[in-house]
């Protein structure tokens, strides 16, 4: 099923002709934090329901604080991880979405956007889940696919999780009948294995090593 297939009409788009008090009512009424103002079939923002609850006179119309309204939209071809930064960026349960002439045609809703992806294989295939760390000049995508592949892995997808003081930490989803080589490459390529995991060779021999250095000092 596509992306597009998820775009709702449930819930109608109000105007700027719409009294505070019965947008107030629809705030209350219905699970979402923003609603979208669309005049002529063209989408001029959209009013969030804190803004909304903040207005003590409920007798005016909307048009008189359109200073309140949030520019933010999809058009159709957006991918799910454009819609998934777009609801992060404005915390807003509900996307509106034009399309290629800039006409309001409906709306995404957060929870439909998230079941897709977490339904999508990368999320929901046997796989490791690896986070890597290099210095930010010397990390590669290249070279992380090839380190994989020369392991016999397969790599689902990746993404930069964090990025501070010129260091990167990447995420990584691995398909590998044996992550530890892989991660041993990862080392000996001078990337650091930033996640756990349950019988890690290499952290093993670490302990193993420390704990009989320990013994030897005891002596």
């Amino acid at each position: 099923m596509k992306i597009t297939d998820y775009i709702l009409n449930e819930i109608k788009p109000i105007s700027l002709k719409s009294s505070i008090k019965a947008t107030k009512e629809l705030f209350d009424n219905l699970p979402i934090t923003h609603f979208a103002v669309v005049e002529n079939n063209k989408l001029l923002g959209c009013f969030a329901e804190d803004d909304i609850h903040t207005i003590e006179n409920t007798s005016e119309k909307l048009v008189a604080y359109t200073h309140l309204l949030n520019s933010f939209f999809a058009d159709e071809k957006a991918t799910v991880l454009e819609l998934l930064k777009i609801f992060a960026d404005n915390n807003t349960t509900i996307i509106p979405v034009l399309d290629k002439n800039k006409a309001y045609i409906g709306y995404y809703d957060l929870c439909d956007v998230l079941d897709v992806f977490s339904t999508s294989p990368f999320m929901i295939e046997n796989s490791e889940t690896v986070i890597i760390e290099k210095i930010e000049n010397d990390y590669s995508m290249s070279e992380i696919a090839q380190i994989i592949e020369s392991n016999s892995g397969k790599l689902l997808g990746l993404y930069i999780s964090e990025k501070k003081d010129g260091i990167v930490q990447v995420t990584l989803k691995i398909v590998s009948e044996d992550i530890n080589e892989v991660m041993h490459t990862f080392r000996r390529y001078d990337y650091k294995i930033i996640s756990s995991h349950e019988n890690d060779v290499y952290l093993e021999d670490l302990k193993n090593r420390s704990e009989y250095l320990q013994k030897y000092l005891e002596m």
